[in-house]
């Protein structure tokens, strides 16, 4: 299951998976992006849709998974690409600032979370990646919103980690760098764009944290911020 799945890392993530014979569930907001981009899978790829989706809603999120269970039996694994960059400084107006990357950052990933586990829990087995950043470790001026809500997806990874060592569910969650993607260009025209993370190296990251092999790695905010 990828959330998020017409995104710029949300479809890096899911074209990794497309070749390597594994049913996928593309969950995404805006059903006109998430069926256009279904369309350029391989055609024996097995892909469920679930367009329209506000994962903040722990009723949609439910829906989501009741849907990945009828047509596959389970969920072993999700990865949440859900997300949103802001900046600002603390000021009276900086309220409704946290309120969003909250709710886009944190709540969308304690809500799938929430949602998927008593599935992963009922098979003894599952893995779980969110995307959180370096801000979380330690926010600069104008993040503290933003720098927030990315601690708040570390630390919840950390508990659902602590919580499900013994059901064979791990948690994980990446700290990449500045992703290569089109909209950071046009944000960024003068940025060093060497330094840059392509998004189909963080797939790749990720496509190896759903592996039974990283059965062993639990619990971890793992950066992903390149050699540059």
């Amino acid at each position: 299951m990828v959330t998020g799945a017409a995104g710029n890392l949300g479809r890096a993530v899911v074209a990794t998976l497309a070749g390597r014979d594994i049913c996928l569930v593309c969950v995404d907001r805006s059903s006109e992006e998430l069926e256009a981009f279904a369309r350029t899978l391989p055609p024996k790829a097995r892909v469920l849709t679930f367009a329209g989706a506000d994962l903040s809603d722990p009723i949609v999120a439910q829906a989501m998974v009741e849907a990945a269970v009828d047509r596959f039996g389970r969920v072993d694994a999700m990865v949440n690409t859900i997300g949103g960059f802001a900046t600002g400084p603390v000021t009276t107006h900086a309220l409704a600032q946290w309120d969003m990357m909250m709710t886009l950052n944190a709540r969308v990933a304690l809500v799938t979370s929430v949602a998927v586990l008593p599935v992963m829990q009922a098979a003894s087995y599952g893995r779980i990646v969110h995307i959180a950043a370096v801000p979380g470790l330690k926010a600069g001026a104008h993040q503290a919103a933003y720098a927030a809500s990315k601690a708040a997806v570390i630390r919840l990874t950390e508990s659902i980690a602590a919580e499900h060592r013994n059901d064979g569910i791990t948690a994980n969650c990446i700290l990449p760098g500045t992703i290569d993607t089109p909209q950071n260009r046009a944000a960024m025209p003068d940025a060093k764009t060497t330094a840059w993370v392509s998004s189909s190296s963080i797939a790749q990251l990720i496509a190896f944290l759903i592996s039974p092999a990283a059965a062993v790695v639990t619990g971890g905010a793992i950066p992903a911020t390149g050699l540059a």
